[in-house]
């Protein structure tokens, strides 16, 4: 894929899902513009998840895909690997390791996914937050690598090092774009977190967690007024209607 002059990277579920008719202005807005606008969906599915939701929302087939939060990146319709990304995310991974310190919380369930890309976990809880610095607090006396992220007040995700939304789109941005590319963010929860503080203008949609409500302001940080992809649509006009 050759340099590209606009992007938009967007989590899915809750971002650019999740409103019909707002992804539908949305994409007719982009339709009508004279320059093509590449996306990229970057979300906390896994692969078979991430197709099938493009699929069954019959969403336009974006030009990269990153899956398992930012644990993956394929490019096209054939959905190649990146090979030197999947290299970098092998190295010192043990999810073995981690579900094994997991089995001392019993409160925490693994969830059931297709690979060993990432672990993740849902906390079954009142007392989410303070379980899940004790989980943190284990991984890191074991001495595990790996990066830990909370989110959504029970959505533990552990993932590789060097990983994340915010790596993978860091990996992306470096390897398709040159500065004068104009980049869009777009994120609504806490898995969203690190690729909406990279620099990039970016957008909290108006729908988005409680948690993305602590990001401290910033010009290129953009509130939205709108829910989803109209909260999209409303931050491309701010910073480059």
């Amino acid at each position: 894929m050759s340099a590209v002059t606009h992007m938009l990277a967007t989590d899915l579920d809750g971002t650019f899902v999740g409103d019909t008719n707002g992804l539908k202005l949305l994409i007719n807005y982009y339709e009508s513009l004279p320059y093509e606008v590449t996306l990229v969906y970057i979300t906390g599915r896994h692969l078979e998840s991430a197709t099938s939701l493009i699929k069954e929302e019959n969403l336009p087939i974006p030009k990269l895909l990153v899956t398992d939060v930012g644990t993956s990146i394929y490019e096209g319709d054939t959905w190649q690997a990146d090979p030197k990304w999947q290299k970098k995310m092998k190295k010192d991974w043990n999810p073995d390791a981690i579900r094994a310190v997991a089995k001392d919380f019993p409160q925490i369930r693994v969830q059931q996914l297709p690979d060993d890309r990432r672990v993740s976990f849902q906390i079954e809880a009142d007392n989410s937050s303070a379980l899940a610095g004790k989980f943190k607090m284990a991984l890191e006396t074991a001495g595990i690598a790996h990066k830990f992220i909370f989110s959504s007040g029970r959505d533990i995700d552990i993932l590789p090092t060097g990983s994340g939304k915010g790596e993978a789109l860091r990996f992306i941005v470096e390897k398709y774009t040159n500065s004068d590319t104009s980049i869009l963010v777009a994120g609504d929860s806490g898995n969203d977190l690190e690729m909406l503080t990279l620099g990039y203008p970016s957008v909290i949609v108006a729908n988005s967690q409680e948690e993305l409500l602590e990001i401290e302001e910033h010009p290129k940080l953009y509130r939205a007024t709108k829910n989803c992809a109209g909260g999209i649509h409303e931050a491309w006009m701010h910073f480059y209607g």
